[in-house]
């Protein structure tokens, strides 16, 4: 189980301090929409649409956009006339945290495995939120229509993903609404330790050694 380590007026400052940096970035985006195109995004949400899309992955999106975060949903940030591939492979490397909502038809799409791949490749931190399946539940089906080296990659960050610690959720029992607020805190969190770690190995580098 995910335990809280920030205090809640810690996310709060956390909140402002992302909407202090990022509200110059958005009143350029009005003048020049092209520039949200080009921005990296905060989270990556990595879903199976037709499990998910209407319900944890819109949700979700939804709520970090509120927080002034920059998520990415395909369906949001895509348009017609974008390169599937590209576009997405492009969001994943330059993203710092992937959410990937694992579901009952998830291990069907070769789309969800390249993605989940892709994060674990590029080393990214994978939030994991296991609706209705349990990890243990999670594995491929080879009919044949994925290439073998596809089919090793994909199973090595599948094994990866399933010993990850990540919120569970049951469609038939538990609210929505909270399983987001707590994916959406768990990311707050995450963001925090990444800008420590960076303003560390910063400060590491800008202090002289002694003679």
């Amino acid at each position: 189980m995910h335990m809280q380590r920030y205090s809640s007026a810690a996310i709060m400052n956390l909140h402002r301090n992302f909407l202090a940096r990022q509200t110059p970035i958005m009143k350029t985006k009005m003048v020049n929409p092209f520039i949200e195109s080009k921005k990296a995004c905060d989270v990556f949400i990595n879903h199976r649409g037709i499990d998910t899309k209407r319900t944890i992955a819109t949700l979700l999106y939804d709520h970090l956009s509120w927080l002034n975060l920059q998520p990415f949903l395909d369906n949001k940030n895509m348009k017609p006339g974008d390169k599937l591939f590209d576009n997405i492979d492009n969001a994943i490397r330059n993203c710092k945290i992937g959410v990937t909502v694992f579901s009952p038809n998830y291990c069907k799409s070769y789309f969800c495995l390249h993605e989940l791949a892709l994060f674990m490749e590029s080393k990214k931190k994978v939030i994991p939120i296991f609706c209705d399946i349990k990890p243990s539940e999670l594995r491929i089906v080879n009919n044949g229509n994925v290439p073998l080296k596809d089919l090793e990659r994909f199973n090595l960050a599948l094994e990866e993903a399933k010993y990850t610690v990540g919120l569970t959720f049951n469609s038939s029992k538990g609210n929505l609404s909270d399983v987001v607020k707590n994916a959406s805190e768990i990311v707050i969190e995450s963001l925090i330790e990444m800008e420590s770690e960076q303003k560390m190995i910063k400060s590491s580098r800008n202090t002289p050694m002694a003679l």
